[in-house]
């Protein structure tokens, strides 16, 4: 399909098919900026409703260690309240009958009011729930945006658009953890929640004046079916795209959200706001390049190597792996560099690890098979992590809590290696299937 079939396709004119991009990047940087304002002020929000007689919580965990405090733990189900509503409801939100572009806005709106009301959590119970609700919100754009962008763009562009997409993980991430540090040392750690609130407001108000990509007529027809997961569990490359991406994600979201208290506090590497602006800024730069060196790499090479999706993740983490179990030993400054390369590794997956989902499924599945995937990675994945790498941490400290996830990213490797067997298969099935 040439460029101007495919915009014939979705009804749209060049300019507004790159409308439609930026501003879903646009929204997905909001997305990951909200998420990792709570990653800086980890230390904080301890201080303020862990150190005090704020024990509920905590209460309820001291079955993890009987006779200790679980604060860690405890720390880490601020992180599965919000990934507890996310992968539940991403499913739901990607089969939902309305306009794509209205169900984005409405959750951006929604987790933007409720990351304003983490600000104003009283106690840490009223933390988990705010954490929930904006784990509703990003739940309505997570399956959306990947399965739009593989309806405006062909498979030729899709590597390197979805890398754009996934660009704002890094931007956004970034400004999340420089954002509520500075903050955090100077108005407080609630006014780190305060301040996104306005633009996110904004942005989910410009959500409903974007025009909707139109469907193709078959896609227009069909209805999601019990048929339709079972073909998704019977398409090989996909279960291991999702293991593979759950393994990634359990590492990405264990480091995210505990590195700047690792550092911070189990390091002595430097104050909490300048440990993240540190790691904001290695966030940003790595994921940068590597995001979209991964994405750009994966559409060269895909026509030479047909498994290269898969090949160029595994590649990138048996290069970090051994580095990052340095970084555990390497004093700092110097052990920044390698913490560096452990996020260049992780990064550089991503894109290609989301269009092979697009690449072998069908386009009339794809928006319920991103949130089958998300359902299943952050189930498995990052919802869990944080409060399994800060158990580990109460009990045996921060150091062999993330010398254990060495064993998580060979799982990656292994997953990635098996997918490659099958995607040119998987990606034949799909080709034959949108001709019949």
């Amino acid at each position: 399909m040439d460029h101007h079939t495919q915009d014939r396709k979705v009804g749209l004119t060049p300019f507004r098919i790159g409308l439609s991009l930026g501003m879903l990047i646009a929204c997905n940087f909001v997305n990951w900026m909200d998420r990792q304002v709570l990653s800086a002020v980890v230390p904080s929000v301890r201080d303020e409703f862990l150190k005090s007689n704020d024990h509920a919580v905590p209460g309820i965990l001291n079955w993890l260690h009987p006779g200790q405090d679980p604060q860690n733990a405890a720390l880490g189900m601020l992180v599965l309240c919000f990934m507890g509503a996310y992968m539940l409801l991403a499913p739901i939100f990607g089969v939902l009958p309305f306009k794509r572009w209205r169900i984005i806005g409405f959750g951006i709106i929604l987790w933007s009011l409720a990351t304003g009301l983490s600000g104003l959590a009283g106690s840490f119970g009223m933390l988990l729930i705010s954490r929930f609700l904006v784990g509703v919100g990003e739940a309505a754009h997570g399956p959306l945006a990947p399965a739009m962008i593989a309806d405006l763009y062909p498979k030729a562009k899709r590597g390197t658009m979805m890398a754009l997409f996934m660009l704002a993980v890094p931007c956004g991430s970034a400004l999340g953890y420089i954002l509520g540090g500075l903050v955090d040392a100077t108005l407080g750690w609630r006014w780190a929640f305060y301040l996104p609130v306005i633009p996110g407001l904004l942005l989910g108000g410009l959500c409903f004046m974007m025009p909707e990509p139109v469907r193709s007529e078959t896609d227009k027809k069909k209805k999601t079916t019990w048929k339709d997961f079972v073909r998704l569990l019977k398409t090989p490359s996909f279960l291991y795209a999702m293991a593979a991406m759950t393994a990634m994600t359990f590492c990405i979201g264990a480091l995210g959200y505990w590195m700047p208290s690792y550092v911070h506090e189990y390091r002595n590497a430097g104050s909490l706001a300048t440990v993240n602006l540190i790691f904001g800024g290695i966030v940003l730069l790595t994921g940068i390049g590597a995001t979209f060196a991964g994405g750009y790499l994966a559409d060269k090479l895909r026509p030479r190597y047909s498994g290269i999706d898969f090949l160029l993740p595994a590649a990138a983490l048996a290069i970090g792996l051994p580095l990052f179990i340095l970084a555990l030993y390497t004093p700092f400054p110097y052990a920044w560099l390698l913490i560096a390369v452990t996020c260049a590794v992780l990064f550089a997956g991503g894109a290609p690890m989301n269009t092979i989902i697009a690449n072998v499924v069908s386009p009339t599945h794809r928006a319920i098979a991103y949130g089958v995937n998300i359902l299943v990675i952050h189930l498995l994945g990052d919802a869990i992590s944080p409060m399994i790498v800060g158990a580990t941490a109460d009990s045996s400290g921060m150091h062999v809590a993330f010398m254990s996830l060495s064993v998580v990213v060979i799982l990656a490797i292994a997953f990635c290696l098996l997918g490659s067997r099958h995607i040119v298969k998987d990606m034949t099935v799909v080709a034959e299937s949108d001709h019949a």
